[in-house]
This record gives structure tokens, sequence and C-alpha cells, in this order.
């Protein structure tokens, strides 16, 4: 293939290599363990508080339901936890500097109700996976392959879409309500996730350049409109005002 036959979106650098050779480099190495060990904790949090939303289900339907979303989200974490000891890490130690800012944004965004619960676990958990996604990308083959296959859906859309409809149909003027709570989700998540790159060294060298191809700042810019504009479309499928 001539360099003029090569795909335009063709894989390069870090991207094209395994973990194996990429990891040869402990820059990279190290960002990529802050990535998983975040993903990690994230993905327990998710399942703690899935658990936890379960209690307020209205039906024992719904009841299932949930517990279902929170098995999927313990399976995510335990390939992550196994990924982290197959690479030699410790994984409560990769999770750890990682807890304060989770538990702190899990903390600001307790719902009040089961409709608040759904929202959050829709559009919050999204906003996150949207993030990771756009990070992966710039991953060596085997990370990434384990990175999007974790943030598979595990339900919530459809669910939580089906659910917060037909509970504004019921009574629009919930609507209102769950519109300002998404809202409040989307700066809440953003903000968490520019606090937990900007607390790590490893993981924003790689994001802003200098390892894994990283984003420059009109990169940088272009990936949070992407994010926005995602979670615009997600909430004119719940029937709310972005």
């Amino acid at each position: 293939m001539t360099s003029s036959d090569k795909p335009e979106n063709a894989a390069t650098g870090i991207a094209a290599q395994d973990w194996a050779k990429a990891s040869a480099d402990p820059q990279y190495r190290a960002a990529v363990v802050d990535l998983l060990g975040a993903l990690a904790y994230g993905e327990l949090a998710a399942f703690e508080r899935l658990a936890e939303d379960a209690k307020l289900a209205p039906t024992l339907e719904d009841k299932a339901e949930l517990a279902k979303m929170a098995s999927a989200e313990f399976h995510h974490f335990e390939r992550l936890r196994d990924r982290l000891t197959e690479v030699g890490e410790e994984p409560t130690r990769a999770m750890q500097p990682f807890v304060a800012a989770l538990d702190g944004f899990h903390k600001q965004t307790a719902p009040s109700d089961w409709l608040e619960g759904l929202v959050k676990a829709y559009v919050g958990d999204s906003i996150a996976s949207d993030f990771y996604r756009e990070v992966a990308a710039r991953l060596d083959t085997d990370t990434r392959a384990l990175v999007v296959a974790v943030l598979d859906d595990t339900g919530h859309a459809g669910f939580a879409v089906d659910r917060v409809r037909a509970a504004i149909d019921a009574d629009p003027r919930v609507g209102g309500r769950l519109a300002l709570w998404a809202r409040r989700l989307m700066g809440e998540a953003l903000s968490q996730s520019q606090r937990v790159v900007a607390d790590r060294d490893a993981l924003s060298t790689m994001l802003v350049g200098g390892v894994a191809d990283g984003f420059d700042l009109a990169e940088v810019g272009r990936m949070f409109s992407r994010i926005t504009e995602a979670h615009t479309k997600r909430m004119a499928a719940l029937g709310l005002a972005a």
C-alpha cells in the first residue's frame, strides 16, 4: 500500500502498537495504569450505586433490572482488576488515587428519587464513557480493546429512556426538574474528569501531547464539543431540554 492509499483514519504511533511494545515507555505505562485504575474504581462505584438505587425502584421488575446492571458493572470491574494484575500492578494501589474524586462526585450528585437515579445512570455515566472512549482512541491496541469493552452499555440506555419518558408523559412537570438535574450532572461530570486528569501527571501528559499521540489544545476543545453534542442527543432521547 502506498502512502496515498493509506486510510485517512489508520492508526499510527502508540495506537498502532500492542501493549508489549507500547509499555516499554515508562511514562506511557504509568498513564495507562492510572487510566485503568480510574476506570476500575469507577466501575466498582457504579456497581455499588446501582445496587443502592435498586432500593428506590418502584417495582420488582425495576429492582431486578437494576440488579442485572449492577452485576454487569461488577464484571467490568473484575476485567480491569485482572488486567492490572496481569501487567504487574496492584489493583488497589492503582485505584486509590481516584477514590476521593469519584466518591466526591457521587456524594455531590446523590439522587433524591428513583427518576434522578435513572437520569444519573444514563446521563452521568455516559459523559464519563464518552471521555474515556476519546482517550482510548490513542491507546495501544490491547488497552484500547479492553477499555472499549468495559464501556459497553449495560442496559442503562433503553431502560432509562423508557422509564423517564413514561414518567414525563404521566406528569409533564417532571421534565423541568429532571432537565435541571441533568444539566447539573453534566457540569459535575466534566469538572470531575478534569480534576482526575489534572491530579495525575502521567495522564495529563498523555492527554495534551508528549505521550501516545496526545491531543493538542485545539483537539481538547473539539473533544469536549463532541461530548457536549452527545449529551444533547441523550437529553433529547429522554424528552428533556439540554
